[in-house]
């Protein structure tokens, strides 16, 4: 399913696994999980687990952002990797940010919502200490305004690939030209803009068929296909496989 939160669990123990888009995989003890808002997740499996989890709308720290969530902390991005294997020294560092927050919520406090705001920021800050020293590669600064302007199209794509399969609709928010979107988005990515649109499409088509009893036709329908004829074809173009059999090769 999706959410229309944020979701952050540390586990500590326990049978648990996820599926996040369409990857799948068996968590271990010290585990945090990340799953920004409009990101499939789904699990099937869930024995005996022990941990802490934390949900949030990212509207919640805006006051403390001065920029988008993903931006400064980039492990929210729906391309960065969501799952950090944590050392016994982090996890216990994490275990007390999750603590603070408890506490902080069961306080009757009047400042009761600045201190949430702030220990889940705390939280997020060291959660990025220990993302940055695994996955630097994903930690770049985003000042130029094609930069911009591209980041901007994938957090819109992110968030309406299922409604909006053109381009040009994209460049009408932005308030530009479908050339020079493609143009910008070809310069920072080496890659067109069509291309983010069918890559988030087909990662969908694949979990709503890996993970859902839903038809052919329904999950065309979901993602907003002309007809099943269509969506057919676009599976068939980007996997050399029907809709079915891309379902029993999951």
């Amino acid at each position: 399913m999706r959410r229309s939160f944020n979701l952050l669990y540390l586990l500590l123990d326990g049978l648990h696994d996820i599926r996040l888009d369409d990857k799948h995989r068996w968590l271990q003890p010290h585990d945090l999980i990340i799953v920004p808002e409009n990101l499939l997740y789904a699990s099937k499996n869930i024995t005996s687990c022990k941990g802490y989890c934390l949900e949030f709308k990212s509207e919640f720290l805006e006051p403390l952002l001065h920029s988008s969530l993903s931006e400064q902390f980039p492990f929210f991005d729906l391309e960065a990797e969501h799952v950090i294997s944590l050392t016994s020294k982090e996890s216990e560092s994490i275990q007390k940010a999750f603590v603070n927050i408890i506490e902080a919520n069961e306080n009757p406090s009047r400042e009761k919502n600045q201190l949430l705001r702030d220990y889940v920021h705390i939280l997020l800050l060291l959660i990025r200490d220990c993302y940055k020293a695994r996955y630097t590669v994903h930690i770049k600064e985003k000042a130029s305004r094609s930069v911009r302007i591209t980041n901007e199209y994938k957090h819109l794509v992110e968030k309406n690939f299922r409604d909006m399969h053109e381009v040009q609709q994209y460049a009408n928010l932005l308030s530009i030209s479908a050339k020079h979107l493609a143009d910008v988005v070809k310069s920072t990515t080496g890659h067109p803009p069509h291309e983010l649109i069918n890559t988030m499409l087909l990662r969908e088509a694949k979990a709503l068929l890996s993970s859902t009893d839903l038809t052919v036709a329904e999950v065309a329908y979901v993602l907003h296909f002309e007809d099943q004829s269509h969506f057919s074809h676009f599976i068939k173009r980007k996997t050399g496989y029907t809709p079915l059999e891309l379902r029993r090769n999951l």
